[in-house]
């Protein structure tokens, strides 16, 4: 089976990863030389990822028959759709499909109109003044998010990032001056209790869920600094994790399988791997965000674990017709990335980076290259996200010991990790928290 894969980070090293293990013929497209991926395809085209063009001329040159796209920008920019003209079957949603992502406020309008769980208050706004009416106006904290797409890094919370009106508004300004996802600005109600991540593969008509992950956006231990793109996650060997319950994950898949319903009848049928954010509140979960794609890091702790062949599972949803017999194995994983000084700020990049694989491998482990490239021979850090480590085992506490022994094997001169995802201190955190929240 002959399939393209389009990206050079680490979710997509985890995907190709995966479809190398099931044996699949691997067509890479990606802007940046990720030596992981390259290693473990038979052919590699450097572009950028949004040029649809040259993107379906190497997949005719090649004969590919199916495709599977990583990150979010291709998608808005219509890769699929072109991909699919050209009789590639594509495990990613077409431009249409995308826009659950590419628009908040078309995601939030969606589950609004169709009646769906787990919406939050929001309104959006396409000028700065009518939104500092509309704060003016209400009495609870809210969450500025730009409404188009920002890499993960443009949400700012009231309480957390924002600590007045007036830092609020200014941020607000920032996003409007700056024309931070070009699409204007949504302010959402703030959602108080534990973030959750449940991801799910879909074919346009079923849902098949991955193990819960919960990823740490803030940049420092501790959960402070600016939100990043992810700096790592952790799963629990019963693919639950310990502040919630079987009943509220099924909530959660409730509401991803509704939405899926919704987006069929609207006539943009959903094809490819969903993510759902959710708040875990006292009212059950709350839908953060929907991506129209993987988690980044969380691909990298759910496709470790899949033993179903993840090529047959990219055949299935592209075509439609995708079986509930998908399989993970009940360890439990905990993703630390290595990122460049300065990363949530300003990255200090360019530096040489070394990784001992099979090193990592016998700690129990193993490594994923991300936001790397190859130049005159040696491999340097870019300005995201370098090396995801993820460490495996039976337990927790010792998938979180493997993944700190295998953080040694990495070597860079102004690389940050932080150590305290998925330690016992920081899960109890979050239990304690939701015990908390429940009690009162």
């Amino acid at each position: 089976m002959k399939i393209l894969t389009i990206g050079g980070g680490g979710r997509e090293h985890a995907a190709v990863e995966a479809l190398h293990k099931s044996g699949a013929e691997i067509y890479a497209v990606m802007k940046n030389m990720n030596p992981g991926i390259a290693k473990r395809t038979a052919k590699c085209l450097l572009c950028d990822e949004k040029d649809a063009e040259k993107i379906c001329r190497f997949a005719k040159e090649n004969g590919v028959g199916y495709a599977f796209v990583g990150p979010e920008a291709p998608l808005e920019a219509g890769v699929v759709d072109a991909l699919e003209k050209e009789g590639v079957k594509c495990a990613s949603p077409t431009k249409a499909a995308a826009r659950i992502e590419t628009s908040k406020t078309f995601m939030r309008e969606l589950v609004e109109g169709h009646g769906i769980k787990g919406n939050l208050g929001f309104a959006h706004f396409d000028n700065a003044a009518d939104a500092e009416k509309y704060l003016k106006g209400i009495g609870h904290e809210i969450v500025v998010k730009p409404v188009g797409l920002t890499g993960g890094k443009g949400v700012k919370v009231q309480g957390e990032h924002l600590h007045s009106f007036e830092e609020t508004m200014g941020y607000v300004r920032e996003i409007f001056d700056n024309n931070i996802g070009g699409a204007g600005v949504i302010l959402e109600e703030r959602a108080v209790g534990e973030e959750f991540t449940q991801m799910v593969f879909c074919d346009g008509k079923r849902i098949v869920p991955m193990p819960l992950v919960q990823d740490h956006k803030r940049a420092y231990e501790g959960d402070v600094g600016p939100n990043t793109g992810g700096m790592g996650s952790y799963t629990d060997s019963n693919h639950l994790l310990p502040f919630i319950t079987q009943e509220e994950r099924a909530k959660a898949l409730e509401i991803l399988q509704d939405i899926v319903d919704a987006m069929a009848e609207e006539g943009r049928p959903y094809r490819g791997a969903m993510y759902g954010q959710f708040m875990l509140t006292v009212d059950g979960p709350k839908i953060i965000e929907i991506n129209a794609r993987f988690g980044d890091p969380e691909a990298m702790n759910v496709l470790t674990l899949l033993k179903t062949g993840f090529a047959d599972i990219c055949r299935m949803m592209a075509e439609g017709s995708l079986s509930g017999d998908v399989e993970f194995q009940k360890k439990a994983t905990v993703c630390k990335y290595i990122v460049p000084k300065g990363y949530g700020v300003k990255s200090d990049s360019g530096h040489e980076i070394s990784v001992d694989e099979s090193a990592i491998s016998g700690c129990g482990a193993v490594a994923y290259y991300a936001n790397v490239d190859m130049k005159d021979g040696k491999l340097v850090t870019g300005t995201s996200r370098s090396v995801g480590v993820v460490g495996v085992a039976d337990t927790l506490e010792e998938a979180e010991a493997n993944c700190e022994k295998a953080l040694k094997h990495v070597k860079c001169d102004a690389m940050f990790v932080r150590h305290d995802i998925g330690t016992r201190a920081l899960v109890q955190k979050r239990v304690d928290h939701m015990r908390e929240l429940r009690s009162a």
